[in-house]
């Protein structure tokens, strides 16, 4: 890796160690840089202001977590097993950890009121939802739209819980939740 790819990666991770650290945007560029190693100035070079710096940040969050999902869809045999792997794809302990989290719960404040991040926000719903929504479909057939919207806001509901008391979730316990839900829906089915 060159140096210039390495040194927008050490950004990118300080940016989310730092935002986790603090809880919110309100963070500088300064001590980001301060925490990758590198001079503000060469930040500013690289990413021109901190929203772009933070939209950089959500994109890599976004790759890991896609790259996780995949993986986990890859290895499902069946439609129970993929949206399974997507739950526990969505609080593994790369993605489940509390500066990404802290990332996110940022990420969908800055997207009220940043485009770039509104679309990120966006493009993220869909696939989510699509994901879902393949796994769901054998198993659910009409109601499998409606079933990917409740465990999506599931995920998203079992972040801000974390979020507010992380000393009552882990991943395993946010993934058994999850788990518990799609058992419940699937089983309404029935």
């Amino acid at each position: 890796m060159s140096v210039e790819p390495k040194r927008r990666a050490q950004l990118v991770e300080a940016t989310i160690h730092e935002i986790g650290a603090n809880g919110s945007l309100d963070v500088t560029v300064g001590k980001i840089a301060k925490r990758a190693g590198v001079s503000a100035a060469l930040a500013f070079h690289y990413f021109g202001d901190k929203e772009q710096l933070f939209l950089a940040a959500m994109r890599h969050v976004l790759t890991v977590y896609g790259a996780e999902v995949r993986g986990a869809l890859v290895a499902a045999p069946g439609p129970r097993e993929r949206v399974e792997g997507i739950l526990r794809a969505s609080f593994s302990s790369t993605n489940f950890r509390p500066e990404v989290i802290s990332a996110w719960l940022n990420f969908y404040v800055l997207a009220r009121r940043n485009e770039e991040a509104r679309r990120l926000l966006s493009v993220y719903h869909r696939r989510l939802r699509s994901n879902l929504m393949h796994g769901l479909r054998p198993l659910a057939a009409e109601a499998s739209q409606a079933i990917a919207e409740r465990i999506g806001a599931v995920i998203d509901g079992l972040y801000l819980r974390y979020a507010s008391n992380p000393d009552d979730m882990t991943g395993r316990t946010a993934t058994d939740h999850a788990l518990a839900t799609l058992a419940n829906e699937l089983g309404a089915l029935a």
